[in-house]
């Protein structure tokens, strides 16, 4: 049964994971506030997303290991640890810049470690007739996260301070933890049993194709993660969050209405038409005006997203053993992220340069560049089923 209690426990215990981590798309204003460049910005958001990527075929061998509750325990406790440690950051940005890139790789790794052992949790109890509905509906629970985090974030910033919203991202760390604890294991290894180790999945046609598509979606959501609040502040936009509101529950009503039809169709007949939703939503951003066109821009980006991260997803660990389900979610999520750090120096540098519009002229470019290499290729190989 795919709606079982731990289904929505896992999912509430998602939910409020997602919310603490981000929080902290508004970190960009602090370090903009604390004397930081759009350069700064780059770097300290991506470290974190380096340092989860790097970190990747440790954190999937471990979930592999471990197994998946005990790797979740890991990973929501150094959420609820990291909040904590940006309440020491005073001054001027030179005076935290080096322990603030610390602090973000360990946030970073915890975040990692939450979100892959969750998915192959997930994975683990779907039925295969139902893979992409399991994750899709499952990454509901993440959208909502995402949207409630830097919303409530932005009030609690406006009300109280940033001290507020550490402390605030710390509690919920603190109850996602919380929830996770009445789970049971869905997979425990047998020691004598070999299994490939992450560079060797990494190899796999199949899935390697698949994590360079993950590359340039991530490069996209960049410039959505760290770019869009101070360029909509710069704008003079009253409400930035509506951009993340509307891009999630755009992705939300995607993931309930779409993953059906990409369990009943088959993934390469969603991805092509993902990816280029999703580049024209971030694409919009060049002609940001107000508020109007944040939505829009957030609505169509969230389309895109809600429809293509469960494809991808379900078109990599479709079929596969439930030995190695560790190791290809970390290939593709680590895929992502990479696409994120790499996106968020080089579009950085590209802001610096020349501006924001840049940004996300450059953002949309990067999902046709998946969309070739999907066509390139995926669609002269057979369906896995």
């Amino acid at each position: 049964m795919l709606y079982s209690p731990a289904f929505f426990l896992m999912a509430a215990a998602n939910l409020l994971s997602q919310a603490s981590y981000t929080a902290f798309y508004l970190f960009p204003i602090f370090i903009k506030r604390h004397g930081g460049a759009e350069i700064d910005i780059g770097i300290i958001m991506g470290v974190s997303t380096l340092a989860s990527v790097l970190f990747r075929p440790w954190i999937s061998g471990m979930i592999d290991r471990m197994g998946r509750k005990r790797s979740y325990t890991v990973g929501s406790l150094l959420l609820c640890a990291m909040p904590l440690i940006y309440l020491t950051f005073t001054g001027d940005l030179p005076s935290f810049y080096y322990p603030s890139l610390a602090v973000r790789i360990i946030h970073g790794v915890g975040f990692a470690i939450c979100l892959m052992a969750s998915f192959t949790f997930i994975v683990d109890l779907a039925p295969p007739w139902r893979l992409n509905e399991g994750i899709g509906v499952f990454g509901v629970s993440g959208l909502v996260g995402s949207a409630a985090g830097p919303a409530v974030g932005e009030l609690i910033i406006n009300r109280l301070g940033f001290d507020a919203l550490f402390i605030a991202s710390a509690v919920m760390a603190l109850a996602c933890f919380i929830l996770h604890l009445p789970l049971r294991e869905t997979y425990v290894r047998v020691e004598k049993a070999a299994s490939p180790s992450f560079f060797v999945v990494l190899k796999e046609h199949k899935v390697l194709n698949i994590g360079l598509v993950s590359l340039a979606f991530g490069f996209g959501l960049s410039a959505s993660n760290n770019f869009v609040s101070p360029y909509a502040s710069i704008s003079n936009v009253s409400f930035i969050s509506i951009y993340f509101i509307a891009y999630s529950v755009a992705a939300i009503i995607t993931r309930f209405f779409g993953s059906r039809l990409a369990d009943g169709r088959g993934e390469d007949k969603i991805i092509p038409p993902s990816l280029v939703l999703t580049g024209i939503g971030l694409g919009s951003l060049m002609f940001l005006s107000g508020t109007g066109m944040l939505c829009f821009s957030g609505f169509v980006t969230g389309v895109g997203h809600g429809l293509l991260y469960p494809a991808l997803y379900a078109r990599a660990i479709r079929g596969q053993p439930i030995d190695v389900r560790g190791k290809i979610t970390g290939v593709f999520t680590g895929s992502i992220d990479g696409g994120v750090f790499v996106g968020s120096i080089a579009l950085g540098f590209l802001g610096d340069l020349a501006g924001y519009r840049a940004i996300f002229l450059a953002a949309g470019l990067a999902l046709i560049v998946g969309l070739w290499i999907f066509l390139a290729g995926f669609r002269r190989e057979p369906q896995t089923t």
